[in-house]
């Protein structure tokens, strides 16, 4: 079996074309057959702008897990976020709380598939792009969507976030 054959079958990776399908979304799954560790290595591998790349970033929020989908581009303002959204202190988010809110792993969070909602914002930055490619629970794996889907799916807030 080759990398990629094995990581599709990761369950991370089955949760999140579970929830995709759950929201009407045709299976657009696709594995690397290589790592790529940043938004730059997935942009290169799927030859797209690296602001077409949607990082699912999870924030410590007071305590409470937040999801931020940023562009690939961009860098998020911590303190701007947390003021727009009315938390005393925005954070990364400990390897612990990104498991236990999501079930995936640092590097491969998808911003769906998770076993509770989280709250979620959207980087208005992406409407930019008509196609996006955001993480699907697994390092090596992304799916394709749009801004409106990607809104849609995850139930998320947009904002400017840099």
């Amino acid at each position: 079996m080759t990398r990629s054959e094995e990581a599709a079958e990761h369950p991370s990776i089955a949760g999140v074309r579970a929830a995709l399908a759950a929201g009407g979304v045709s299976d657009v799954i696709r594995v690397f057959d290589a790592p790529v560790k940043t938004a730059a290595a997935a942009a290169a591998a799927l030859d797209c702008e690296v602001g077409a790349i949607a990082n699912s970033l999870v924030f410590d929020a007071d305590g409470a897990a937040v999801l931020i989908l940023t562009s690939g581009a961009h860098r998020v303002d911590t303190a701007k976020v947390a003021a727009a959204i009315g938390v005393g202190a925005l954070g990364r988010a400990t390897p612990e709380l990104v498991r236990r809110s999501t079930g995936q792993v640092i590097g491969g969070v998808s911003p769906v598939g998770h076993p509770a909602p989280i709250p979620a914002y959207l980087d208005a930055w992406l409407a930019r792009y008509q196609v996006i490619w955001a993480a699907a629970g697994h390092p090596d794996a992304v799916f394709r969507t749009t801004f409106d889907e990607l809104r849609r799916l995850t139930d998320a807030t947009v904002m400017d976030v840099e």
